[in-house]
C-alpha cells in the first residue's frame, strides 16, 4: 500500500542456497529503511548546509532558521504546547532518557522513581543508578498491572516523583493506556515519562495540554524507528526542567558567557546541545513527520492492525509454534514475539534469514527482565547462564512491522515457518552450527 514511499523494497539478498530474493524486512521495531522524502528533502537542503547559530553568512542563517524552526514541527506533532514545552534534539531515545536521568537530579533527590517489568534497558538503567527505583509488575500476559502501579504510588507515600514506562513494548507490541496512567500519577504527585520510540512511529499520540490531568510530562522518541535514519532522536519536557543547572554535555553552544572564573550558561534548549547539531538529521526527521502526516497515522495505525491481524491468524496454523501474544489487536502496535518448540530462537531467525531472506530479530531485545517474565525464566537458570556464557539464552523470535509491508510478504514467511514447523529435526541439524547463533 506504501511500498513506493520507502527506499531499498527491491533489494535483493542472497539464500543459503545461492539464489537472490527481495528482502523482507519485518525487523522494524529496530529501525526502518527511510522514505524517499527523506532523501530528496537531505538532497534539497544539502546545498544550504551550514553552521547552525554560529555564522551570519546566508547559508548559516537558513540553516539555523530551519534547525530552530524545527521544534515546533516536532512539538506539533505530538500536539505539544510550545509556549510549555521544548524540544531537545539528541540521537536517539535512549540519549533522551540519559539526559533526562542526569537533569532530574535534583529535582527528584531522595525521592522515587517507578519502572517497569515491560521496559527497553533505555528506560530501566539510568535511573537504576541514580534514584531509588520500584517496579510496576507485569500479568502472565506482559500487560502492565494498573492496580499494583497504583498500590506502589500509595506505599511510596508522596515520595514517587516520576514514572518512567514505556508507550508501546518493543516485545510484545502492547500500547500501555499512557493517559490513564498519567492521570493517576499526577493524582499522587509524580510526573510521567513516557519512551516513545515504539509508539510514536506507529499509533497517534497527543500529550495533551498541561491542564489536563492526563497529560504527558516528558516523552522521547527517535528518528531512525520513524523512516529517517540518520541519527537523530527528541526529548520534549517542560522548559523549566532544564532552567537550573548545567547539561550532561557541555561545550560548545551551551554558554552565554565563560571567563576564568566562572560560567553563564544559556536559556535551554541550547545549553543542552552541545557542539555542533545533526542539522542534516534533524532535516531528515522533519522530511519524515511531514510524510506522516500528509498519510495520517491513524490511517497507517489501521493498515500496520490489519496486518497484524492477519498474521496472527495464519499463525494458528503453524505447527508447534508459542504466540506470546492475546491477539488484543486493537491495543498494540504491530509487533509479535513468538517461539518454535523444540528450536532455539536464533535458528528459527536464521532460518527466516537463509531460507526466505526475511530479516526478523531474536533474543531479548534490550528488554531482559520483561522476557525473563515472559518465558518464565527462574532464577535458578539465571544463576547458570551467569556462570556458563555458553548456554544459548533464553528469548524469542520478533516480527514487527512497518507502514510499507504487505500481505505478499507475510504469506510467504507464513509458509516458510509452518515448513520449519513441520521439519524441527531437519533444520535444526541444518542450522545448529553456532555461526549461525545470536545470543
Amino acid at each position: 500500500m506504501y511500498k513506493k514511499l520507502v527506499y531499498g523494497i527491491n533489494t535483493l539478498v542472497p539464500l543459503f542456497n545461492g539464489n537472490k530474493v527481495p528482502y523482507i524486512n519485518f525487523d522494524n521495531a529496530a529501525t526502518t529503511p527511510p522514505f524517499f522524502s527523506v532523501l530528496h528533502g537531505i538532497n534539497n537542503f544539502s546545498p544550504y548546509y551550514s553552521s547552525v547559530h554560529r555564522g551570519t553568512g546566508y547559508k548559516s542563517i537558513v540553516s539555523s532558521h530551519f534547525y530552530d524552526n524545527a521544534r515546533n514541527i516536532v512539538m506539533d506533532f505530538v500536539n505539544a504546547d510550545p509556549n510549555y514545552y521544548t524540544a531537545i534534539f539528541v540521537k536517539n531515545t535512549t540519549e533522551a532518557i540519559n539526559k533526562l536521568s542526569y537533569r532530574l537530579m535534583d529535582e527528584i533527590k531522595d525521592g522515587v522513581v517507578l519502572s517497569t517489568y515491560m521496559e527497553h534497558h533505555s528506560n530501566d538503567l539510568p535511573w537504576r543508578y541514580r534514584y531509588n527505583v520500584d517496579y510496576v509488575e507485569v500479568d502472565a500476559k506482559g500487560r502492565l498491572s494498573l492496580d499494583h502501579l497504583e498500590y506502589l504510588l500509595k506505599k511510596h507515600q508522596g515520595k514517587v516523583k516520576l514514572v518512567a514506562l514505556t508507550g508501546a513494548s518493543n516485545v510484545t507490541g502492547y500500547i500501555n493506556p499512557i493517559h490513564k496512567i498519567a492521570k493517576l500519577a499526577h493524582r499522587y504527585g509524580s510526573k510521567i515519562l513516557v519512551d516513545g520510540a515504539q509508539l510514536v512511529p506507529h499509533h497517534p499520540v497527543d500529550i495533551k495540554s498541561v491542564k489536563d490531568p492526563c497529560h504527558i510530562d516528558y516523552i522521547a522518541f527517535s528518528a531512525h524507528k520513524m523512516y529517517a535514519p540518520f541519527g537523530t532522536g527528541v526529548l520534549i519536557a517542560p522548559k523549566t526542567t532544564f532552567v537550573s543547572g548545567f547539561s550532561d554535555h557541555i561545550g560548545g553552544g551551551t554558554v552565554d558567557l565563560v571567563t576564568s572564573e566562572e560560567v553563564l550558561w544559556t536559556s535551554p534548549p541550547e545549553k543542552e546541545e552541545a557542539g555542533t547539531p545533526n542539522l542534516l538529521g534533524v532535516v531528515a526527521l522533519i522530511e519524515s513527520i511531514s510524510t506522516l502526516k500528509k498519510l495520517h497515522i491513524a490511517k497507517v495505525a489501521e493498515y500496520e492492525r490489519k496486518l497484524t491481524r492477519y498474521t496472527l491468524e495464519k499463525m494458528k496454523t503453524i505447527p508447534n509454534i508459542k504466540l506470546y501474544d492475546d491477539e488484543d489487536v486493537k491495543n498494540k502496535v504491530s509487533i509479535i514475539s513468538f517461539n518454535i518448540d523444540g528450536l532455539y530462537h536464533g535458528t528459527v531467525a536464521t532460518i527466516l534469514s537463509l531460507e526466505g531472506g526475511i530479516g526478523v530479530r531474536n533474543g531479548c531485545f534490550c528488554a531482559q527482565p520483561y522476557i525473563q517474565k515472559l518465558l518464565n525464566v527462574s532464577k535458578e537458570d539465571i544463576e547458570k547462564y551467569k556462570n556458563n556464557e555458553n548456554l544459548l539464552r533464553p528469548g524469542t523470535v520478533r516480527i514487527s512491522y512497518g507502514l510499507y509491508n504487505d500481505y505478499e510478504e507475510i504469506n510467504i514467511m507464513i509458509e516458510l515457518l509452518k515448513q520449519i514447523g513441520n521439519n524441527i529435526e531437519y533444520y535444526d541439524s541444518k542450522y545448529r552450527n553456532p555461526p549461525f547463533y545470536s545470543k
